[in-house]
């Protein structure tokens, strides 16, 4: 590593927010030099509480997270926000930015704000997002709130990257009672029904409590929280449910088998996107490929059997290439 990249690595944990954004940008861009930090600062890592949020659109999971971080500060902790956000198809940037995001906390020192495109992750979270969390831990922020991208039932892949799950739902959406009938409802470990002035707010405490009823009643019960996040109301309440949890999942000792599942997870995860890449290199390249896809295309071979094919292919290549090395 260079003395610029060491240079950097020391400002990142000393908590230089520039350092940070630098850092983040590497990382996000796949560029060599950003894993190589990563590598330098990840023993530094471990000590931030990770809190996943996730929820339909429109809840307000921003201004949630805005009201929080406010609590958070109030007490004197440091704060990392990462927010996930549809990718543009144009430019595969995120389409929120971080300008209209949190904007009372941008010239905080304490506050480090960041939007990540989701770049398509099928699971809400790109693939570089838990090594933003972990560049946000390194850089001595107590406390990182990672946003999900809220389209749809399939945005479960936070439980990967924190060590306590928010799901955000909202009173009057149908959505959000069907969200909790799919399966989501075995995600978290806190639901907060925001915009809780809302007249149906109550009844859909009461259809929550009865999903609930339907799973273990063993260990943790999750706890429902009534929050209006733009007003500040019942945020108190969440930072409350938020730290019980922390000192359950410490007491039973599952905070470190939660960390360690989410980065088996990562690795698995990162191995798989950069396996995908090199197919997809090696297809467009082996002009032998491509004769199978026409065959594909021709309807006299079936795709998965091309697939097997495929896969033969690139082991046999990888093979070839590594005696030949």
């Amino acid at each position: 590593m260079t003395p610029d990249q060491r240079s950097l690595a020391e400002r990142l944990l000393d908590g230089d927010k520039r350092a940070l954004a630098r850092a983040i940008t590497l990382v996000e861009d796949d560029r060599p030099e950003g894993w190589a930090l990563v590598r330098e600062v990840y023993p530094h890592t471990g000590r931030a509480a990770v809190v996943g949020f996730t929820g339909p659109p429109g809840v307000g999971k921003s201004t949630l997270l805005g009201a929080l971080t406010k609590a958070e500060r109030a007490r004197g902790r440091t704060v990392g926000v990462l927010s996930i956000d549809p990718s543009s198809p144009f430019t595969h940037g995120a389409l929120l930015g971080d300008r209209i995001r949190l904007t009372e906390h941008f010239l905080d020192p304490g506050v480090f704000i960041r939007s990540m495109a989701n770049r398509g992750a099928l699971g809400g979270l790109s693939e570089a997002a838990l090594q933003a969390a972990l560049l946000m831990d390194a850089a001595g922020r107590e406390v990182v709130f990672v946003e999900t991208v809220g389209v749809g039932q399939a945005e479960v892949d936070v439980i990967d990257h924190a060590d306590t799950v928010v799901l955000a739902l909202m009173p009057g959406s149908g959505d959000s009672i069907q969200a909790l009938k799919a399966g989501v409802m075995e995600i978290p470990d806190i639901i907060v029904v925001n915009k809780a002035d809302h007249p149906l707010t109550d009844t859909m405490v009461r259809e929550i409590r009865g999903v609930l009823s339907l799973g273990s009643q063993s260990g943790w019960r999750v706890p429902i929280v009534k929050t209006q996040a733009a007003s500040g109301i019942g945020i108190d309440e969440l930072v409350e449910q938020l730290e019980k949890h922390r000192e359950y999942i410490r007491g039973e000792g599952t905070l470190l088998e939660r960390r360690r599942r989410n980065l088996m997870n990562e690795v698995v995860a990162i191995a798989s996107a950069r396996m995908r890449r090199q197919l997809e290199a090696s297809i467009r390249s082996d002009p032998a490929v491509q004769e199978l896809l026409d065959e594909v295309v021709a309807r006299r071979l079936d795709p998965a059997t091309a697939a097997t094919e495929v896969l033969a292919r690139n082991a046999r290549k990888l093979e070839a290439e590594r005696d030949g090395a």
